[in-house]
């Protein structure tokens, strides 16, 4: 039952991470102006005087019906998924000594879905600030990460494998994945600026490999939406260099992780992993030049999201199947 239990909360965190990208993506991060209900209710008010009643409420916010239902059905899978791993790390507390499993990884997911229900309720009150969005989007990276190594840990047993090559591997991994994860970070910092189009064409960026930047305001947290810390309008250059920045990261990145992939596929026993990551990498990179050249249509930079965790889910999967080889 705990097999199952881990198992499927972590299908649906990845469900609530993608969604949440389809929240931001379609602009939808603030169609319910409070939280945790919507305009003063559990559900997006439907009634013409329920209607009525939430413009009073909110004179400034329009009601928009649809953006406010994607708003509610993220926040009704996040919760779902909150409580599940809050079962999860009760369980896990009382039956330890039957799991035979320590409690500690459980318990710090507890607090991670605390922290994250803090992080998206700051999301709305301030405004989708790009320091708190980014932190929720990585907040949700993390719970995905560590509630898939929780769910290879019910089903792995160690993998003896001859080679010599296992100790560098496991460097080469973690090192992999902490590149990845800083990718991800820059590709929300992306999102959460609205910067995706800040560079038009490819693989020039406006017309130049090195286009006019301002890394200093596109770059600086602790800023509101849309501005720079002096409060005046973020300028054109500070959007390029954000979007740049990534640019340059994914090509790292890539070149990185596909070497990676060529070197596991080439180890015993691990064959089937690396090829699988070298095709999430190889479609990442494709959702990513087709979002430039297409203007970003909504579904594939949903898609283009959805590959990033499928990626991270890749390479955490590696890593879990590296380091319980035996050298």
């Amino acid at each position: 039952m705990f097999r199952k239990l881990v198992l499927g909360t972590a299908f649906l965190a990845f469900a609530v991470v993608v969604f949440g990208a389809f929240v931001r993506l379609a602009d939808a991060g603030l169609g319910c102006p409070d939280w945790p209900g919507c305009y003063g209710h559990v559900a997006v008010p439907q009634s013409a005087e329920a209607r009525g009643i939430a413009q009073l409420k909110f004179p400034d916010q329009p009601l928009d019906n649809s953006k406010a239902w994607i708003e509610m059905m993220h926040r009704y899978l996040a919760g779902t998924l909150g409580l599940l791993i809050l079962a999860i790390a009760v369980y896990a507390w009382r039956k330890r000594a039957d799991l035979q499993q320590s409690p500690v990884l459980p318990l710090f997911l507890a607090g991670l879905v605390v922290l994250q229900a803090l992080l998206g309720m700051w999301t709305v009150t301030l405004l989708l600030k790009p320091a708190v969005v980014s932190l929720h989007l990585l907040g949700g990276m993390a719970t995905l990460a560590l509630l898939c190594w929780l769910a290879l840990l019910q089903y792995a047993a160690p993998q003896p494998v001859n080679t010599g090559k296992i100790r560098e591997l496991k460097f080469w991994g973690w090192f992999g994945l902490l590149l990845l994860t800083l990718q991800i970070a820059l590709g929300g910092w992306v999102s959460v600026n609205y910067a995706s189009l800040a560079c038009g064409g490819f693989p020039l960026c406006n017309g130049s490999w090195v286009p006019e930047m301002d890394f200093a305001s596109g770059f600086h947290f602790l800023r509101e939406l849309g501005m720079t810390a002096e409060g005046e309008p973020l300028s054109r250059p500070a959007l390029t260099a954000i979007h740049w920045a990534h640019r340059l990261g994914a090509l790292i990145v890539f070149c990185y992780l596909a070497l990676f992939a060529i070197a596991v596929v080439r180890t015993q026993g691990l064959q089937k992993y690396g090829a699988l990551l070298l095709i999430i990498l190889c479609v990442q990179v494709v959702l990513g030049i087709g979002n430039v050249m297409l203007s970003l249509p909504l579904a594939l930079a949903v898609a283009h999201n959805a590959a990033a965790a499928l990626l991270l889910i890749a390479m955490v999967v590696l890593n879990f199947k590296i380091n319980r080889i035996r050298e």
